[in-house]
């Protein structure tokens, strides 16, 4: 497998802020990679610049070898690009089930035919089911969305991703919030995408897990690329080590 996701110089300014600072990288096909960094660092801004939220000021993003630099986030997701924000983005009021074939639908050809029932499109109730069965809210499918945990929710959210068929899923801090009780589950989630070749670059500042399901993690601090390595390089980094992840008690 080659690289799926290719940044080259991207760089974002606000104003007269520069957040994104020719930043370079390539996500290898069917991996998980980290982007982590303190507050402000740029991560949540890299992932809106390659899922078009964000026009960058400089630079590109190839995905798949074919320049998307600045196309619509709706013409990303027919390409294959997911993404999913750190704030719950579900319609509360709508069953577990309608918020993920309402998704399917969008994503397919008849996402302006609204006037007619759910049971005039078979096919995106059953893509929905199958989202539902990944991410364990089968049981849950018919209960209001406002009725599941924070845990839950995040769930929810990954089956709204999943129904839009994404081949590169791009996830901003979809651990955050959740219950420590929660977190084994989604992770479980997390790695058996992976397995299905799916291919994650997501944030995260939960480091206990962003250490054990990571391939490669990549450092950002004042909207530069600092470090990028394996769990084992970036957390013997001194600089890492030190902004990050804290250093061992008898130091």
């Amino acid at each position: 497998m080659g690289t799926i996701l290719e940044l080259r110089k991207l760089s974002v300014w606000f104003e007269s802020i520069s957040a994104v600072n020719e930043v370079d990288l390539a996500v290898p096909e069917g991996k998980i990679m980290t982007i982590i960094g303190p507050n402000g660092a740029g991560k949540t801004t890299v992932l809106n610049s390659i899922s078009g939220l964000v026009k960058p000021a400089g630079g590109s993003v190839l995905f798949r070898g074919e320049d998307v630099t600045g196309f619509s986030p709706h013409h990303l997701s027919l390409k294959g690009i997911g993404r999913s924000f750190q704030q719950n983005n579900v319609f509360f009021n709508l069953p577990v089930w309608e918020n993920v074939r309402l998704a399917a639908q969008a994503h397919g050809r008849d996402n302006w035919k609204f006037y007619r029932t759910a049971r005039s499109f078979p096919d995106y109730g059953k893509t929905a089911e199958t989202a539902l069965t990944k991410v364990d809210l089968v049981r849950q499918a018919h209960r209001r969305a406002s009725f599941l945990s924070q845990g839950g929710l995040r769930r929810l959210e990954l089956a709204i991703l999943l129904a839009t068929s994404p081949i590169l899923l791009l996830m901003d801090e979809p651990l955050a919030g959740v219950a420590d009780g929660d977190i084994p589950a989604l992770t479980t989630i997390i790695s058996n995408l992976r397995k299905e070749g799916r291919t994650i670059l997501w944030v995260e500042h939960k480091m206990d897990q962003v250490l054990a399901l990571s391939d490669e993690i990549l450092v950002m601090d004042h909207g530069e690329a600092i470090a990028l390595g394996s769990p084992g390089v970036i957390a013997a980094d001194e600089r890492v080590r030190t902004a990050y992840l804290g250093r061992d008690k008898d130091e």
